[in-house]
């Protein structure tokens, strides 16, 4: 699936971002990375804003970003083709599938740099750049990115907030004088965004994990919004320690769904008109989710969980009995072991796409209850910290309410356990 793309084509992927300061290209920079990571191409950002932080302090006032400024032009440009050079290395050196070029890149001759760079890369390495160009024109989110960005960037440690906005305003003014928006005549391959995914122009997008991207960046948002992820309650087959199987809710699990229930009314007082309840089609998903209030209650059946194959209704201590090779392979690498018949932690994170999908796409809150590996995976894309191997060693407890708040510079987390009896543990 990931590794297909590159092996079958041996072409890397580009990711250029154009636009002017305080427009989201970082925070779609980073969102696209933690999404093509959790797929499994290997992505990395390449920040110009962190060359020149490295190189040259934080500090700089607007003066040093004045289009006429002879001796910041130079370092800005010597800083983007040391930025270039690195990722044309890393392609190499760490076999990366797609660099993301985080930066303004706001004029032709920036733009020409780097299609000009890449030329002189071949044949040692064949790079297809695609623009991404950053379009916000409402000064109100402009303003709001400001103030919820800059103020805490490395860029003014120590400044006063005043300052930080009228200074920040006045670079984001001289940007504006050089600023030269893509256009057909440069040849380039380019998705343009408008104001937050109003509107969204492609030229030249073709194959398929650009169409993903592509795909991706439609659905994006910056509505701030809580995701509450939750295991089912303690069903039969938990008691007994089995895989698989849709066997129904114990007491204790029936107790659970309607402390959750509990728990969400107290979270969210208008869930009736606020909430969106996703679960899996299984019985003891639908048992803890079908009475808690909402305004959308969906059941998927792609949030099943990991089909097992022919060890459906085993325990592990029967597999190992029965199956030990089995046993073993899973021991050795979960992520990618496929079980006989059944599916792998790998085929799953390719089963939840559309789940991530829709997530990015809604606005409001959203309860999803589910199973652990189901859980294991969707948590995983939100962490910046969790590498692909880890996603089948992940805790996922039973009886506990895991509330994901995504943000700018990543996703905050509660946990929060509702029951204390036996089985609140993995």
């Amino acid at each position: 699936y990931a590794s297909g793309f590159q092996a079958s084509s041996g072409i890397k992927l580009l990711l250029v971002m154009v636009g002017l300061p305080a427009r989201g290209k970082s925070f779609i920079s980073r969102k696209l990375c933690r999404y093509l990571n959790w797929l499994g191409y290997k992505c990395k950002v390449f920040n110009l804003g962190s060359y020149r932080r490295q190189l040259l302090g934080s500090f700089h006032s607007h003066d040093w970003f004045r289009p006429d400024n002879t001796e910041g032009n130079k370092a800005r440009q010597e800083m983007a083709e040391m930025a270039l050079n690195d990722l044309l290395q890393w392609y190499q050196s760490d076999n990366g599938s797609v660099a993301i070029f985080d930066g303004t890149n706001s004029s032709k001759q920036r733009r020409q740099l780097i299609i000009n760079r890449l030329k002189k890369a071949k044949p040692d390495v064949i790079v297809k750049p695609i623009f991404i160009e950053v379009i916000c024109n409402d000064q109100e989110t402009i303003n709001r990115n400001i103030k919820a960005t800059k103020l805490s960037s490395p860029d003014y440690i120590g400044v006063d907030p005043e300052q930080v906005v009228k200074d920040f305003t006045e670079r984001i003014e001289h940007y504006e004088r050089a600023y030269e928006t893509l256009s057909r005549d440069e040849n380039l391959r380019y998705i343009k965004i408008f104001d937050v995914n109003r509107q969204i122009v492609a030229n030249r997008i073709t194959g398929f994990v650009p169409g993903k991207i592509m795909f991706y960046l439609s659905n994006l948002h910056i509505t701030p919004r809580p995701i509450y992820l939750s295991r089912h309650g303690q069903s039969v087959y938990n008691l007994d320690d089995r895989i698989g199987g849709d066997s129904p809710l114990t007491e204790q699990g029936r107790n659970f769904a309607k402390s959750l229930g509990e728990f969400i009314t107290i979270e969210i007082p208008d869930a009736s008109n606020e909430l969106c309840v996703w679960s899996s089609t299984m019985k003891r998903a639908v048992q803890t989710s079908k009475d808690i209030p909402s305004a959308q209650y969906i059941r998927w059946k792609t949030m099943e969980e990991i089909q097992v194959g022919v060890c459906d209704g085993m325990t592990y201590k029967e597999i190992q009995e029965k199956m030990p090779d089995e046993f073993e392979a899973r021991k050795i690498d979960k992520l990618r072991y496929r079980y006989p018949r059944g599916e792998s932690y790998e085929d799953v994170i390719r089963r939840v796409e559309p789940v991530i999908v829709e997530l990015e796409r809604q606005r409001k809150p959203v309860l999803i209850v589910a199973h652990r590996a189901i859980l294991r995976c969707l948590y995983a894309y939100f962490s910046d910290n969790i590498n692909r191997e880890e996603v089948p060693h992940i805790l996922i407890p039973l009886n506990v309410v895991i509330k994901l708040q995504p943000g700018a510079y990543g996703t905050s987390e509660e946990r929060f356990c509702l029951l204390k009896e036996e089985g609140a543990q993995e």
